[in-house]
């Protein structure tokens, strides 16, 4: 890779360097294009300005100026940070950090200092190994002792203990689990879900809170224009990605004046390469910032001739937008020659200056009606979080400005009016959701999953996001907290908490707890990574399995501290994709909701799977006990053992993996964290139940055949040691008849073959009373053909 270059001032001279060779002090030049090389306090600024995105969330780039300064580092707008982009401009700054000591590299050690833990499932996997080895040195040092007891030499006690915590042991675990999580991470990957941590996937599945990032993640990260205000009425658009706009009619009175004023006065255009153009409209790269972006896309959108519109109508003369005009104003000449001034701006200041507002086709004068609907209108989306502009224009008199008139800007006014202005209408633009957000969030409603803000964004347009995508219900009552509102003692229903980061600045793990035990909707902005960080730790602490969403940089700690990371593929920053457990390879949103059924879904077969291997234990066991303790003929021999649990269990184990999800898997509250994969409900389900039910099957077979052939159940007690003599070959059995050693082993060799298949045949019911944890399995049915072929292979 190639290094990343500085312009530095030295002895004198401007000189290229490696990045890394700056030192705090060193006067850098910056300009439209670069990375920031360090931390860069500007002393100089013309136009420049930053895109903090990955830092603090805000999607539209900060303007740098030299003479402003917040006690906040993030807030103020003198600093330009290492590593953000500088979308135009220039500037001169001094180093004031570098290397690891900038914003980012604190960051970075941030996140190389945290341990992730433990997973949720490699938790559960560790008890239940603790679990079945305790039950199984238990058995065995019972056994033991009973044989000791019953005068076995120590060599045959110690093998009846080793037999018996093998028999234990359920061999198919360690597959079952591994093909459960590898077929999982590829149903994933199939849904744009790449699967860092297979462990991972089973953990979204325990989540109960979801901690997301609002730019990039909830919403497109583009500035789009959402509303307008035309006719003195309102209008919203649609702003989803695929339908832009369809919600309206271009040939509303009004729009065509409107968007003449859009197409013209911007200095934006799409970057003209062949690539570019086959792309969608709203996927296009432009040349310009977000919001010059956003107002030249909605034009193209509905319109579909800016190229057009621009060579029939050339700029004439331009005033570019600074700090203090607050507007920008161009001159366009038409084909007959006449001029038409355009200008756009902030709302209050570009309003002053018109004299006229155009409503339904008509100039109007501007009275005090006007005026109140203006000021309400402007209040309305500024409140919704949205950045306004407002567009006017000015038919210029053909007989003082006729065609080649000279247009200037030298002087200290233009030589052209800039007042007695026509208002046309205001556009404003917003961050939009996307599309599959609002449905996503519902899901995780229905799910019993709380999903938590937490962006560096302002608070208005946070919490106006927050409304839109269900993270806040709309019907509850909001309070913005400032540094002195009080958190409350007691839980708030119907009250909804937007807080911002300087609020948090001096709060101690206590006032966390206390805010999130009182509300269920919360909102966090203005929040710094290390914010971010508290505010996971504090869910955490408060039993929440927890889940972070993000892209940027600012989350990376977040990610690596939460029980999950979720990074976005595209638009996130190589920090997060490296700090988090999965990577949504479309940026969707929605995906979590599927990783969610996947990872409870995992939990679910999981728990079927050891269930139903589990129950083959007691049967496997309790022959060794009654032929140690009793005294009978072998029932099960070690090979029909071992051919149970490495032969026919070994498939219909696995195949459980494969089951899909059960209807209402969605529908249920998260996983508590105190219910086990292995409980003592499953233990006595597997053992006391199912298993002592196989147990009763095979000695019932075993029964019958031995009294078939004339060995009832009393004679067979306590006859081991002649029966397994083979010097003794007149062995009488209940009617008196004569054995043979040789005749007595292919009896009990039937036993053993009669005792096998019955187990086998009740593994078949057991492998369909598994399927299911909640449902009838009329409802579940029968389709997951892998455990069809698997009870078939059973039974060959």
């Amino acid at each position: 890779m190639i290094p990343p270059k500085a312009r530095v001032l030295r002895e004198g001279k401007v000189i290229d360097i490696d990045a890394a060779e700056l030192v705090v002090g060193d006067i850098v030049d910056i300009q439209g294009g670069d990375k920031t090389p360090a931390d860069i306090r500007i002393i100089q600024s013309h136009g420049l300005k930053v895109d903090n995105s990955s830092l603090t969330g805000e999607s539209v780039p900060v303007a740098i100026k030299p003479d402003t300064q917040d006690p906040n580092h993030m807030e103020s707008k003198n600093l330009a940070f290492y590593s953000t982009n500088v979308v135009e401009g220039k500037g001169r700054g001094v180093v004031i950090k570098t290397g690891d000591d900038t914003v980012m590299g604190s960051i970075a050690g941030l996140v190389a200092g945290l341990d992730s833990g433990q997973t949720p499932i490699n938790k559960e996997i560790q008890s239940f190994v603790r679990l079945i080895s305790a039950i199984a040195i238990f058995i065995g040092v019972v056994f033991f002792i009973i044989a000791m007891v019953m005068g076995y030499t120590w060599i045959e006690a110690v093998i009846f203990f080793i037999g018996i915590i093998v028999a234990n042991v359920p061999e198919g675990l360690l597959i079952t689990v591994t093909v459960t999580l590898t077929l999982t991470a590829k149903r994933m990957a199939s849904k744009n879900c790449l699967v860092k941590n297979l462990e991972g996937v089973e953990t979204l599945g325990s989540t109960s809170v979801i901690c997301s990032d609002k730019t990039g993640t909830l919403t497109q990260n583009k500035m789009t224009v959402a509303n307008m205000w035309l006719n003195m009425k309102m209008i919203s658009l649609e702003t989803g990605k695929m339908n832009y706009g369809e919600n309206f009619d271009p040939r509303t009175p009004g729009w065509e004046e409107l968007g003449n004023i859009a197409c013209l006065c911007s200095n934006s255009d799409f970057v003209d390469v062949k690539e570019n153009w086959q792309k969608p409209v709203n996927d296009r790269a432009v040349d310009g910032d977000a919001t010059e972006a956003g107002i030249l896309k909605c034009y193209e959108c509905l319109m579909g001739d800016t190229s057009k519109k621009r060579k029939t109508n050339p700029k004439v003369i331009d005033i570019p937008f600074n700090s203090r005009n607050k507007y920008q104003a161009s001159v366009h000449q038409d084909d007959e020659g006449k001029h038409l001034l355009v200008m756009k701006g902030a709302p209050e200041i570009v309003f002053a200056k018109c004299e006229t507002i155009l409503v339904d086709g008509e100039d109007v004068m501007i009275d005090e009606t006007t005026r109140k609907g203006f000021r309400e209108a402007c209040e309305k989306l500024a409140g919704m979080g949205q950045r306004v502009l407002a567009f006017v224009d000015l038919h210029l008199d053909s007989s003082k400005f006729p065609p080649g008139y000279d247009f200037s800007t030298d002087d200290e006014e233009p030589n052209f009016p800039l007042d007695k202005l026509r208002f046309v209408g205001l556009l404003s633009m917003i961050d939009p959701p996307k599309a599959s957000v609002p449905d996503a969030v519902a899901k995780c409603r229905s799910a019993g999953i709380k999903v938590i803000m937490v962006t560096g964004d302002h608070p208005i347009t946070a919490q106006a996001i927050a409304k839109e995508v269900g993270i806040i219900s709309s019907k509850n009552v909001l309070i913005i907290f400032d540094s002195l509102t009080p958190i409350p003692n007691s839980p708030q229903p119907g009250v909804s908490a937007c807080v911002p980061g300087y609020v948090m600045t001096d709060w101690e793990e206590a006032d966390l707890d206390k805010l999130i035990r009182s509300f269920t909707e919360i909102v966090f902005a203005r929040t710094s990574p290390q914010q971010k960080l508290f505010i996971v730790e504090g869910y955490q602490r408060a039993g929440n399995v927890v889940a972070v969403t993000g892209d940027g940089v600012n989350d990376s700690p977040a990610l690596k501290k939460a029980d999950i990371g979720v990074a976005m593929g595209i638009a996130g920053s190589e920090v997060s994709k490296e700090a988090a457990d999965m990577i949504l390879l479309d940026d969707n949103f929605a995906t979590i909701v599927t990783g969610v059924e996947e990872g409870r879904l995992i939990f679910d077969n999981l728990k079927k799977s050891i269930v139903y291997t589990l129950t083959s234990n007691i049967p496997e066991i309790l022959p060794f006990l009654t032929w140690v303790v009793l005294g009978i003929p072998l029932p099960l021999s070690t090979v029909a053992i071992l051919l149970i649990d490495l032969g026919t269990d070994m498939l219909p184990a696995i195949s459980l993996a494969y089951e899909n999800a059960e209807l209402d898997i969605m529908e249920r509250a998260p996983r508590d964290t105190h219910d086990r994969l292995v409980n003592h409900r499953l233990i006595f389900l597997a053992y006391g139940i199912v298993g002592i039910t196989q147990a009763a099957a095979g000695f019932f077979v075993y029964a019958v055949i031995m009294a078939s052939y004339g060995w009832m159940p009393n004679r067979l007690l306590f006859i081991k040691a002649e029966w397994e003599d083979e010097y003794n070959n007149n062995l009488e059995d209940s009617w008196g008849q004569e054995w043979s050693y040789g005749q007595r082993m292919m009896l009990q060799q039937t036993c053993n073959g009669a005792y096998f298949l019955a187990i086998v045949q009740v593994q078949w019911a057991d492998v369909i009373i598994s399927k299911t944890r909640m449902l009838s399995i009329f409802q579940q049915g029968m389709k997951n053909n892998v455990l069809n072929f698997a009870i078939i292979f059973e039974t060959v």
